[in-house]
């Protein structure tokens, strides 16, 4: 029996394992595909390379001070039970804020729709220097699955997680903040926003579930113009800073379940994350945003058998093995990998009090750049952009959001794809070497690894002449898992890591050989072992490593051109749960910790350590560098 099938037994067999695994609960929602338009603004200037993107997100980070709301600010105390991250603050401007609640104290106890009214702040009219939305959260103490929450404007997301759990005794809390700066122009309108977030409050189920979402609009503020911001405060002696408005995306296309939002929620492989739209005819660059996150059958992906061995073990299916596979009009554009998320009730609840797993409360999308097809996109006809999930094995939330860069020194531009070597799909590689003896019992090592080129080139003729993109790109991932399988033990440990090298070059007649090299590396290590005694008791060990590192540097043509960044998020987690035969049970030896440190060439820097033991906080040191 695998881990996942494992787990689900306890869940049904007795009251005490109830806690012991749950699944991450979708909103709901139809699925159904955008009626709307993308957001659209007019606008007038230059062009945007791959690098400008970058350079400008760097100097947002670096730019700001590290200004954020009190919740950020508070520190890990020592001792305390509530929700714990390393995870940085949003790094913000000095200048005031205007800021526009969006949502306050809302409660969820069910799957009921809830909506609010937005409208651009008056006193910041924008261009802005930063947006940032806030979010915080809560669940009263009681019994309740970890629930996925999605918070959107224009049906263009804004925020994705899922909560934590309650204990019987403590209700925890938690923030989390996410620069939406590059979504800035679904801001500049009043449109109806949505909140999705399903739960249920029963007898059973008693956790309730608040929250509230606010965006805070940091002025555009060079001191050129005089100093003085929309909250009175100027840019002079101490206080000074040159908070001057980022270039950002002309046009926002959301990939979502409908005009309000929400995710689509994708059951099959050959079911995809869809959207058709006819985009701006001077798009000169392109990228593409997607959020993937595993739930129902596939919650445990990472811990799933090749069909055949799933079958006789009772275990998921497919392969240990997802991926997703973006496509423009049905021609391979790109691919988007999983990161194996796990949520607060995952394996065993213990293992993430107080500190939940990477991204657990608060996922980041994957960008997929899809400059190279920017000249088809300008050519005033509809079109679709789709993102299936390699063997989903039922099923996957998705969403996404086309981030659109135009020339704005021209109304048209045209342009082709030069060359697109990507195949379709994925051919992963996976070997069994699980034998079965009279007994029945099971032994033996699991392999499933996969690599997947990307190698997509393509032009565009602009207003400052002709631009080509080459994306070259090297996807690689592997899973290994030695299984033991008996009538009284099930061990399974997993060894995994998804990585991805990527290269792209930007050539034009005045900018020659600007390259992006972006490396990531996502590994997985997850021991679990189950053991079922004659007496009726039985005792659970898990360990689970989990781990995103990332690096940019980017180099072109002048000191401005380069920079380079880096990030490290890793969290480490133990416990054992003890199951009596009467069916009582609790964690022993439960301790946690998360390291996050993160750099740029700009002058950003981060260093955060925090550890636990017991359900408590025992040490927390570090932040700013």
């Amino acid at each position: 029996m695998g881990l996942a099938a494992y787990s689900r037994f306890r869940a049904t067999a007795s009251a005490a394992a109830l806690a012991v695994l749950v699944s991450a609960c979708g909103g709901g929602g139809t699925g159904a595909s955008p009626k709307s338009g993308g957001v659209l603004p007019q606008s007038s200037g230059g062009a945007r390379p791959v690098v400008g993107v970058i350079r400008d997100s760097a100097k947002r980070m670096a730019g700001s001070e590290a200004r954020m709301s009190a919740a950020a600010r508070a520190s890990h105390d020592v001792g305390s039970s509530n929700v714990a991250t390393a995870d940085p603050p949003v790094p913000r401007p000095r200048e005031r804020p205007c800021v526009v609640q969006l949502f306050a104290n809302d409660t969820f106890v069910d799957f009921s729709q809830h909506v609010f009214a937005y409208a651009p702040p008056a006193a910041c009219p924008g261009p802005w220097a930063k947006v940032v939305f806030d979010g915080d959260f809560s669940v009263s103490a009681g019994r309740q699955f970890d629930r996925t929450a999605s918070v959107w404007v224009a049906g263009t997301n804004v925020y994705f997680g899922t909560t934590a759990e309650p204990s019987h005794s403590f209700g925890p809390s938690w923030h989390v903040e996410r620069d939406v700066t590059d979504l800035s122009a679904i801001f500049t309108k009043s449109s109806t926003g949505e909140i999705v977030l399903g739960n249920i409050v029963n007898g059973t189920y008693t956790g309730v579930i608040s929250a509230s979402g606010k965006l805070e609009f940091y002025p555009a503020n060079d001191r050129s113009n005089g100093g003085e911001n929309a909250g009175g405060q100027t840019n002079d002696g101490e206080h000074g800073s040159d908070n001057s408005a980022p270039r950002v995306p002309d046009a926002v296309f959301p990939l979502s379940g409908g005009p309000l939002g929400d995710n689509q929620y994708i059951h099959s492989p050959s079911e995809p994350l869809t959207a058709t739209y006819t985009f701006p005819t001077n798009t000169e660059a392109a990228y593409l945003d997607v959020f993937l996150q595993s739930q129902g059958g596939d919650e445990f992906w990472y811990t799933c058998f090749p069909n055949d061995l799933a079958q006789k073990l009772n275990n998921c299916g497919n392969t240990a093995f997802r991926e997703g596979e973006v496509a423009v009009d049905g021609r391979p554009a790109g691919v988007a990998p999983v990161y194996p998320w796990i949520y607060t009730g995952g394996i065993d609840p213990y293992l993430w009090r107080p500190i939940p797993g990477v991204e657990t409360l608060d996922f980041k999308p994957y960008r997929v750049n899809l400059t190279p097809f920017a000249g088809i996109l300008s050519d005033g006809h509809p079109h679709t952009i789709t993102v299936t999930v390699y063997d989903n094995g039922n099923y996957f939330a998705a969403n996404g959001t086309l981030l659109v860069y135009r020339d704005r020194g021209a109304s048209t531009v045209t342009g082709a794809i030069l060359s697109d070597g990507t195949s379709a799909m994925p051919n992963p590689a996976v070997s069994e070497g699980v034998t079965f003896d009279a007994q029945g019992n099971a032994r033996g090592p699991i392999s499933t690894t996969s690599t997947h080129p990307v190698t997509i080139s393509g032009y565009v003729n602009t207003s400052h002449g002709r631009v080509e993109t080459d994306v070259r790109q090297q996807i690689t991932f592997s899973n290994v898992q030695q299984v033991v399988s008996t009538a009284t033990q099930f061990q399974q440990n997993i060894k995994q890591d998804t990585a991805v090298q990527s290269d792209t070059i930007t050539t034009s007649g005045d900018d020659r050989g600007r390259r992006v090299r972006e490396q990531k590396d996502w590994p997985l290590t997850l021991d679990y072992s189950y053991t079922a005694n004659p007496d009726g008791s039985a005792s659970q060990t898990t360990s689970v490593i989990q781990g995103k590192n990332e690096r940019i540097d980017a180099h072109g043509r002048g000191e401005e051109s380069s920079f380079r960044s880096e990030l490290s998020n890793v969290v480490t987690s133990s416990d054992t749960l003890n199951f009596a035969a009467d069916g009582t049970y609790g964690p022993s030896n439960q301790k946690s910790s998360q390291r996050y440190t993160a750099r740029a060439s700009t002058g950003y820097c981060y260093n955060k350590t925090i550890t636990s033991a017991g359900g408590v906080v025992t040490g927390s040191a570090g932040g700013g560098c």
